[in-house]
C-alpha cells in the first residue's frame, strides 16, 4: 500500500525534478507549514469554544471586543460550526499527509526510503505532524486556556469563522442529514427519557417517601438546570428604598415592607447603590443621632446575569457569605433580584412565614381549573398543576411567568375576558392592571391523553 501510494503521489515526477507547476519544494514546505497553523488553529478552536461552560459565556457577554463577539455568533449554530471545522479539519489533515509524504520522498534518497527502517520513520514523521502538532497538542493546551485560547488569538477564531462560512451549506446538510438519522432512532430522545425514567422512579417509591419527598428529590434532579431567571422576582414587584429617602422615611418603609433586605437604588431601579440589610438598622431604632448616616450601612450588591445557573448563584452566595442578588439582562438593566430563598424553595418548596401575602397563594377549583396571579412563574404553575416542568417550554418564547406567557400566545396586550388556547390548556383572563395580567385561570381541558 505505501508502494501505491507513492506511486501515486510521484507519478509524473523525474529524479530530482518537480511537479510541473511548481518552481522548487520551498513553495511546498511553506503550503505545509501554512496547513498546519490551519488545522492547529481548528482543532485548537475547536477544543476551546465547545469546552465553555455557562459561566465562561457570561463573560464574554461582558466583553466588548469583536473576538467574544465572534465566539458568542459562532456558538449560535453550534453543530453546523462543529461540523464545518471537522469538515475543513479532515481535508487540511488529508493534505498534511500528502504534502508531507510527498517532501520526505523528494528531500530522502530512495535508497533508504526502501528499508524497513525508512518506512518506519516516514510513518512515523507522518503520525507525528498529524497526530501531535495538530490534534493533541492544541487541544490540550486549549482545554486547559479555554477562555484565554479563544478570546486573546482572535486570528485564530477568524480562520474558524471564515471556515464556516466556506462550508456553512454543507455543514447545514450534514447536520440536518444526522439529526433526521437521530430522531429515526430516537437518539435525541436520551436526554428527556433519563428524566422522565427519574421522575417516574421517584414516583413508584410510594411505600417509604411522602409526597413531599418526593417534589424535594424532583427538585434535586431538575436543580442544575434551572436559570436565575425562572426563580427571581421581577423588578415590577421589586420593593426598594431611593437613595436620598430621609432615616425616619426609611424605618417607615422597613415597617411596612417587612423584608430583611432592601436594594438602595439611585433614580431608579436600573442604578442600583446597594443593599441594605435592615437587621443594621435595630440599633438605632431610639436614637437615630446614634447612626449619623444610614447610608454606611448600605453594603455592595453582587450582580448577575439572567442566564446564570441557580447551582452555581448557590455556591457564590456561600462563597461570599450573602444571600441577596440583583439580576441584570443583557442591557446591563436590573431586570430583578433572587435570594438565597428563591434557590431553596427550588428544592423543598415554598416557604411561608408570618409576613407572606396569602394572596399569592394558588386557588385550585377542581383537577381541570386553577386560578393564578399573572406574575405566577411558568415553573411554579406546573408544580402546582403537577405537570412537568418543561410543559410550555415549545410555546413560551423569552417569557417566564403566566402573564408573559398569555402575551406570547395571543400576541396582544390582553384584555379581561380574553381566552388564549394552546395544545391541551385555555387561559382566561381574569383582571388586567396598567396592561398586564392581573390574574387569569388556567383550564386543564379534557382532550388531552
Amino acid at each position: 500500500m505505501e508502494h501505491l501510494f507513492t506511486v501515486f503521489i510521484l507519478s509524473d515526477v523525474a529524479p530530482g525534478q518537480l511537479p510541473v507547476g511548481i518552481q522548487n519544494a520551498t513553495f511546498l514546505a511553506v503550503a505545509l507549514a501554512l496547513l498546519v497553523i490551519i488545522s492547529f488553529s481548528i482543532a485548537g478552536s475547536q477544543a476551546a469554544i465547545f469546552s465553555l461552560d455557562e459561566k465562561d459565556i457570561d463573560v464574554l457577554k461582558t466583553k466588548q471586543q469583536s473576538s467574544a463577539k465572534r465566539i458568542l455568533n459562532l456558538l449560535e449554530e453550534p453543530k453546523e460550526v462543529f461540523a464545518s471545522m471537522l469538515i475543513a479539519k479532515t481535508l487540511v489533515n488529508i493534505c498534511i499527509v500528502v504534502l508531507t509524504n510527498y517532501l520526505i520522498s523528494y528531500y530522502v534518497p530512495s535508497t533508504y526510503l526502501d528499508t524497513a527502517i525508512g518506512i518506519f520513520l516516514k510513518f512515523a514523521i507522518i503520525a507525528f505532524s498529524v497526530l501531535f502538532l495538530v490534534e493533541i497538542f492544541p487541544r490540550v493546551w486549549a482545554a486547559q486556556n479555554n477562555l484565554r485560547f479563544a478570546f486573546e488569538w482572535p486570528v485564530l477564531i477568524m480562520i474558524v469563522e471564515a471556515i464556516y462560512l466556506l462550508l456553512r451549506r454543507i455543514s447545514r446538510w450534514t447536520v440536518a442529514v444526522a439529526d433526521g438519522f437521530s430522531r429515526t432512532v430516537g437518539a435525541n430522545k436520551a436526554e428527556e427519557t433519563n428524566s422522565q425514567q427519574l421522575d417516574e422512579a421517584i414516583e413508584v417509591q410510594t411505600d417509604e417517601i411522602s409526597p413531599e419527598e418526593k417534589n424535594i428529590m424532583k427538585g434535586i434532579v431538575k436543580f442544575g438546570k434551572i436559570s436565575v431567571k425562572k426563580v427571581m422576582r421581577s423588578r415590577l414587584y421589586v420593593s426598594g428604598v431611593e437613595y436620598n429617602t430621609s432615616f425616619e422615611a426609611l424605618i417607615k418603609k422597613v415597617e411596612r415592607l417587612h423584608y430583611s433586605r432592601l436594594p438602595v437604588y439611585k433614580g431608579s431601579l436600573d442604578e442600583i447603590a446597594g443593599v441594605l440589610n435592615t437587621k443594621d438598622l435595630i440599633p438605632y431604632l431610639n436614637d437615630p443621632t446614634g447612626l449619623g448616616d444610614w447610608h454606611v450601612k448600605i453594603r455592595p450588591p453582587y450582580f448577575v446575569p439572567e442566564t446564570k445557573l441557580i447551582e452555581d448563584l448557590l455556591l457564590d452566595f456561600q462563597k461570599r457569605h450573602i444571600h441577596f442578588a440583583v439580576v441584570v439582562d443583557e442591557f446591563g438593566g436590573t431586570s430583578g433580584i433572587v435570594t438565597m430563598e428563591d434557590i431553596i424553595e427550588e428544592v423543598i418548596g415554598e416557604i411561608k412565614d408570618e409576613f407572606d401575602d396569602d394572596d399569592l397563594m394558588i386557588n385550585r377549583i377542581d383537577d381541570n381549573n386553577y386560578i393564578f396571579e399573572g406574575r405566577t412563574m411558568l415553573h411554579d404553575m406546573c408544580k402546582a398543576m403537577r405537570l412537568p416542568i418543561e410543559t410550555f417550554d415549545a410555546v413560551r418564547g423569552d417569557s417566564e411567568s403566566l402573564g408573559g406567557l398569555i402575551n406570547e400566545l395571543s400576541g396582544e396586550l390582553p384584555h379581561a375576558g380574553d381566552v388564549v388556547k394552546t395544545g391541551d390548556f385555555a387561559f382566561t383572563v381574569m383582571e388586567t392592571e396598567k396592561n398586564r395580567v392581573k390574574t387569569a385561570k388556567v383550564t386543564l381541558t379534557l382532550t388531552g391523553n
